[in-house]
C-alpha cells in the first residue's frame, strides 16, 4: 500500500481491525493475532503492537514494526515514530523525520514540527516557519504558543492586530463587518496581551468578539477566573451567554461554595434557559442531592425541552445512579402515554433500566416485538441484551453477517466467545483486500 491508501484505510477502517477491538485483543492476550495483522498491513494493529513492545522496553523491535509504514511516506506513521523518538530523548532524529512532511506543506506536520522545535530550544526557528501562515487559525495558534518567552510579543501582537483590522472595517452596527482571517485572531491577540500583563486590554479585546465561546469554553470568563476578578465574572455570567455562567459555577464549586454555584444556575433555570437545568442537575447529583436533581429536570415544561431525549437520558441516568430504575421506567411510561408511541431513543433507555432492574428477558422480548427489530440498530440492541443475559451464541446469531453495519459489533461478540479468527475474517470483508507491506532490513530514520 502507498501513503494515500493507508490514509484512506485509516479514515474508513476498511479492512483493518477497529482500535477498540485491537485493544480488546491485546488486553485478552491475543498477541499473535495483533502481531500477524501488523505484519499484514493493518496500521491499527501495528501501532498497538509497537506500543506493547515499547512498554516492555523493546524499542528496536517496535521501530521495526513501524518501519514499513514509515517507508511509504505516510505522515501518520512519521508522526507516531517521531513521538516515540522524542520520548526516548532522540529529539534530533524526531525533527529530521518530521521536517520533510512540514516542508511539503502538510498542515498537521507543520504545526507539530514547530511545536517540536520549540520544545527543544529552537523556538525562534519555529516562529520563522509559522509567521507566513498567520492567516491559518491552526498555525496562528501554534505561533502564539511557540513565541511565549521569546521577547517577540509586540511583533506577534502587531501581526494579529493587522489581521483583526483587516477583518473589521468599523464598529458601527450598520457596518459591513468581516470576520478576520484567522477567525481566532482576536482571541489570540488577547492571549498575547494577557501574557504581557496587559489584562485590561485583553478584556477589552474579548468584549468585541461576535463569538464568545469555542467548544463550550468562554475565553473571557476563563480570564476573569484566572485573575480572580470574580465580580466581573458574575456580571458577565448574568448575560445570556451560557458558558460564562458555567465557569462561574465551576469556580465557586472548586472553592467549596456549592450553594453559591447552585445559585448561579437557579435564575437561569427560572428564565427558561435550555442548558442551565442540565448543568444544575449535574451539579446537584455530584454533591449527593440526587432527589433535587431529579426534581429540577422533572419540573421542566414540555415547551422547554422537558420531554426531549437529552433530558430523558439525564433523568434515567440519575435514576440508575440512585438505584431507582423503577422510577425511570414509570417516567418513560408517562412519555410513551403522552406521545402514543415510544421512539427508539426512549426505548433504548427503557432497556437499560430493565436490565438494571434484573428484567433482561423482558427487555429482549420487548426489543424483538418492535417493528424495527430487524433493522441494524434493532438487531444490535437485541444482541447486546442477549449477551447481557449470558447467551453469547444467540447474540452472534442475531446479527446478520451480510450487513456491513453489523461487522464491527459482530466481531466484538465473536471475540468475546474466543472466536478471534472468525472475528478478523468478518472485519476483512471490506471492499478491497489488504496488500502486505514490504519489509526492509534498513530502518528509514
Amino acid at each position: 500500500m502507498d501513503a494515500a491508501e493507508l490514509d484512506r484505510r485509516a479514515r474508513t477502517c476498511d479492512g483493518w481491525i477497529p482500535t477498540h477491538l485491537v485493544s480488546y485483543l491485546v488486553e485478552h492476550g491475543h498477541l499473535d493475532e495483533v502481531r500477524d495483522r501488523a505484519r499484514g498491513g493493518d496500521w491499527f494493529c501495528a501501532e498497538a503492537w509497537a506500543r506493547f513492545l515499547v512498554d516492555r522496553d523493546r524499542r528496536d523491535e517496535a521501530l521495526e514494526v513501524l518501519a514499513p509504514y514509515l517507508e511509504t511516506g505516510w505522515w501518520e506513521a512519521a508522526r507516531t515514530v517521531a513521538e516515540l523518538l522524542e520520548g526516548w530523548g532522540r529529539a534530533d532524529e524526531a525533527i529530521a523525520l518530521v521536517r520533510p512532511h512540514a516542508e511539503a506543506g502538510e498542515r498537521s506536520a507543520l504545526n507539530r514540527f514547530a511545536l517540536l522545535l520549540a520544545r527543544h530550544g529552537r523556538a525562534a526557528e519555529a516562529y520563522a516557519l509559522l509567521r507566513p501562515h498567520i492567516e491559518d487559525w491552526f498555525l496562528a495558534d501554534a505561533l502564539v504558543e511557540v513565541t511565549a518567552g521569546l521577547g517577540l510579543d509586540e511583533e506577534v501582537a502587531a501581526l494579529l492586530a493587522a489581521r483583526v483590522e483587516a477583518g473589521h472595517r468599523c464598529d458601527g452596527p450598520a457596518c459591513d463587518r468581516r470576520t478576520p482571517a484567522p477567525w481566532n485572531a482576536v482571541g489570540l491577540l488577547a492571549a498575547v496581551r494577557e501574557r504581557q500583563g496587559r489584562t485590561d486590554e485583553a478584556i477589552a479585546l474579548l468584549r468585541t468578539r461576535e463569538t464568545t465561546s469555542v467548544n463550550g469554553r468562554d475565553q473571557l470568563a476563563e480570564l476573569f477566573a484566572r485573575h480572580g476578578r470574580i465580580d466581573e465574572l458574575r456580571e458577565y455570567a448574568a448575560e445570556p451567554l451560557g458558558d460564562a455562567a458555567r465557569r462561574l459555577a465551576e469556580h465557586l464549586e472548586e472553592r467549596g461554595d456549592v450553594a453559591g454555584a447552585i445559585e448561579v444556575y437557579r435564575p437561569l433555570v427560572a428564565d427558561g434557559s435550555t442548558y442551565a437545568p442540565m448543568r444544575l442537575a449535574e451539579l446537584l447529583a455530584r454533591h449527593g442531592r440526587g432527589d433535587e436533581a431529579v426534581e429540577v429536570l422533572r419540573s421542566l415544561p414540555r415547551s422547554e425541552g422537558g420531554d426531549s431525549d437529552c433530558v430523558a437520558d439525564a433523568l434515567c441516568t440519575l435514576y440508575l445512579g440512585q438505584g431507582r430504575p423503577e422510577d425511570g421506567l414509570a417516567y418513560l411510561d408517562g412519555l410513551r402515554a403522552r406521545a402514543g408511541q415510544e421512539e427508539w431513543e426512549f426505548f433504548h433507555l427503557r432497556t437499560r433500566l430493565l436490565v438494571a432492574h434484573g428484567r433482561v428477558e423482558e427487555a429482549i422480548e420487548e426489543a424483538r416485538a418492535r417493528p424495527d427489530a430487524d433493522s441494524w440498530y434493532g438487531s444490535q440492541l437485541i444482541a447486546e441484551l442477549l449477551s447481557a443475559a449470558g447467551r453469547p451464541e444467540e447474540a452472534v446469531a442475531a446479527l446478520d453477517p451480510a450487513s456491513e453495519s453489523n461487522w464491527s459489533v459482530l466481531a466484538a461478540h465473536l471475540m468475546e466467545l474466543g472466536r478471534v479468527k472468525d472475528a478478523v475474517a468478518v472485519l476483512q470483508r471490506r471492499r478491497a483486500p489488504i496488500e502486505p507491506l514490504a519489509w526492509s532490513a534498513t530502518p528509514p530514520w
